[in-house]
């Protein structure tokens, strides 16, 4: 196992992240599964977090996040759905149609 260490505290933070579409609907195919792929990729270098593992199903999301405890879990998650809810629904017009929200 390996530490990370910031100015003042070493730490090994891993969590396993799982969030679905709305009424859980199987919306993550044709096209939409890799390109929520490369945007939770490129988030996750913009925000300087460690991607370690991530499984992405037609009705739901799995991901294994090393993130720094100063940082926060939660505006992880939070910068992650709204990004790629945004920008998928834009690109993907009849996911707008059949959910009023990508994420719950």
């Amino acid at each position: 196992m390996k530490y990370k260490s910031n100015n003042n505290i070493v730490y090994s933070c891993k969590y396993h992240v799982v969030f679905c579409p709305k009424y859980r609907r199987k919306v993550l195919n044709n096209g939409v599964d890799e390109r929520l792929k490369e945007l939770i990729n490129n988030i996750c270098q913009e925000l300087h977090v460690d991607l370690i593992e991530m499984e992405v199903m037609p009705d739901h999301v799995h991901l294994l996040l090393e993130v720094a405890p100063q940082f926060g879990i939660h505006k992880v998650v939070k910068r992650i759905k709204g990004i790629s809810s945004r920008i998928l629904r834009e690109e993907f017009s009849w996911l707008k149609s059949r959910l009023p929200t990508l994420w719950t």
